[in-house]
This record gives structure tokens, sequence and C-alpha cells, in this order.
């Protein structure tokens, strides 16, 4: 059975090492460009999962079989590939500000309590003692999640398609798909590439922002639209408060995330199109951003910025993000896209939902 997969970030990697393990199904990846470009290779990998307020539903569930999946995927990857996957296993450090409602998080941690999770609340002097970089007088303490985690999205994505080749995956990188084939009975049967055309049984698009192109063409046009991410690396040569200890740190939606070597990156920004869908990066939010950490952080101010970048993340309009499972209309052409800002967190979960979907027909 013919699998075409479009788009190869990490949703579209995860999908293929997935389908790499089904017996009988030949898959083959297309994407115009390397992997883990766009928004995956800018994204800060940062698993907001039991830290997360989605308590129910799919958007719960979601979350949960992928950080459960991370602690054997990581390792399995690694077997398999002789990678290193940098895997910050010591946690997500969320900082609460003067104005934060703590009942609300009192109640969080119950709710993960009762579904077997981890949440601890810090008060300031414990935060102090534990996390002595962290010094603003405005945070009144923190609230920890021990098992969440944080990993290099590029060396996952990389480490993906190196498994998943050696379980006889075709990638075919630097190819553009110019055209779905007309749908015949309700099913989609090729795709037309610039590398020729491709006999398909499956169709999964898993495309980003070039989805609403590919699925226009279907007549069915799932509406997705970027919005701007910017980040940055700084260096401080040496680590900041214990060495022992080096959660990523967030607060008021601003992420301080241990890289290794006294190294941090910093993100991320959030700007959305104006009337088209251009987005020139703001430098005064990103610096802005900066100055954030820095608040949190007092130390980062002699830190040097070592590179900034920015990618163009998908957020679905008008519906909820991800968007995943069937184009209405067509029973072989399957959507996992429009991860917006969880795409590397939800990929596992995306991907296991996608395998079942093409061994259940």
């Amino acid at each position: 059975m013919n699998v075409v997969i479009i788009g190869c970030g990490v949703v579209g990697a995860a999908i293929a090492y997935e389908l790499s393990q089904v017996s009988g199904l030949n898959v083959t990846v297309f994407d115009k460009q390397p992997p883990a470009q766009a928004s995956t290779g800018a994204a800060l990998g940062v698993l907001v999962g039991v830290i997360s307020h989605k308590v129910k539903g799919k958007a719960w569930r979601l979350r949960q079989a992928s950080i459960q999946r991370y602690e054997t995927l990581i390792p399995e990857l690694e077997a398999l590939t002789g990678r290193t996957i940098p895997f910050n296993r010591q946690g997500i450090l969320s900082l609460c500000l003067e104005a934060e409602n703590l009942a609300g998080w009192e109640s969080l941690v119950e709710i993960r309590h009762s579904q077997g999770w981890q949440l601890e609340i810090w008060d300031k002097a414990k935060l102090k003692s534990i996390c002595p970089q962290v010094d603003h007088p405005q945070v009144i303490g923190a609230v920890y999640s021990p098992q969440d985690r944080q990993l290099d999205p590029t060396a996952l994505t990389l480490a993906l398609v190196e498994a998943a080749q050696q379980k006889g995956v075709n990638f075919q990188f630097g190819v553009n798909v110019l055209g779905i084939g007309t749908p015949e009975n309700c099913k989609c049967n090729s795709i037309e590439t610039t590398a020729g055309k491709f006999l398909a049984d499956w169709v999964i698009i898993s495309a980003g922002l070039g989805s609403t192109a590919l699925t226009a063409q279907l007549n069915q046009k799932i509406d997705i639209r970027p919005v701007l991410g910017q980040a940055l690396q700084v260096s401080l040569g040496h680590l900041l408060g214990n060495p022992d200890f080096q959660p990523a740190i967030n607060g008021n939606d601003v992420h301080i995330v241990p890289i290794g070597g006294g190294d941090y990156w910093i993100g991320a920004t959030v700007e959305f199109p104006t009337d088209s869908d251009e987005i020139p990066a703001n430098q005064e939010l990103l610096e802005s951003v900066r100055q954030q950490a820095i608040a949190f952080c007092p130390e980062l101010a002699t830190a040097k910025i070592v590179r900034t970048w920015s990618g163009l993340r998908p957020r679905p309009e008008g519906r909820p993000a991800p968007v995943i499972g069937e184009l209405p209309g067509l029973n072989n052409v399957l959507l996992a896209t429009g991860h917006y800002r969880n795409g590397v967190l939800l990929a596992p979960a995306t991907a296991t939902m996608i395998r079942e979907k093409v061994i259940s027909h």
C-alpha cells in the first residue's frame, strides 16, 4: 500500500517513523525544503504538557499521550541512529506573578494528582533557595512540573528521518508537490510532483502553512494562517543558578531554555499578520522578550547574543489547533497540520492517530 506524506517538519517526520513500523506500507515523504525547516527549525521544544491548563478532552489526551511517548521515543531513536537528541528531563518551572490566581494552580495540582501526574507549588522562599537566579520583585512563587520536558526539535526531526529511512521510508527533499490527482470515487489516487507522478493509496498532508493550497485544490480549503515567532540564543559562559538543576523556566509566556555550556534560548514572540500574510519581524518585540527574561534572571543582562532566528507557526483560522483527521468527502486524504505552537509537543500523539486511521481502513 502506497502512503504519501507531504511535509517533513517534526509532524511529518514523526508520522513517517510511526508508519515505517507497519508492515506492508510503502511510505514516501515529499518536502520542497530539507527536513526541520520552517516552524520546526524555529521552535524551542518546550513540551508544555502536565503544566498546561488543558485537563480533559482531546487537547489533554494528545498532550498526555505525547509526554508519555517521548520517554520511550528519545532513547529508541538514539539507539537506532547513534545520534544524540538533547532532552532536558529537569522539568518546567513556571513563574507566578503577583496578579496571578494561585487558586487556579492549586486546583490544577489536584487534578493532575488524580490523573497520576506531579505538580508542585513553590512559595517565594523555596523558589529562591532552589533557583537563586530568579530575582524579580513581582514573582511570588512558581509551579514546578518535574515530568514535563524540553528537547531540540531539529535534532529530533533529523533522528526521526534517519530512523524512518533505516526502516525503508523514501524521503524526497527539494521536491515540490504540484498537485493532488483528481478525486475518483471519493479517493485521490496519485500526486504530481517535480520528480514525477506517484501513485497513492493514502495521502497525508502535514505541510503546515503549505496545507492551505493543497486542500484548496481539492475544494476543501483548510485555512491556515502564519503567526511569526522570533527567538534568540545567548551565551552567558556559565550556568544560571544551581548547575545541577537546569529546568526550562517560563514566565509571562517568555521561555528561558538551558541548552548546555552556559547557553540559553530565549523566546518567543507571537506576531500576527496584518492585512496580508506578510509579517515583518519586529525587532522591538524580540528585544522586549529579552528584557523580560533579564527581568526574571538579571544575570542574563551580561549574556551576549549568539544568534537570532524566526519562523512561521501554522495557526488554523476559525477552528481549534491542530487539524488531525480525514479531509471531508475523501476517504484516503488525512490531515495532520495546523499545530500552531504545539507541533513538537503533539507530534508523537499525532503520528499515533494517523497510524491508527491508516491501519483501521
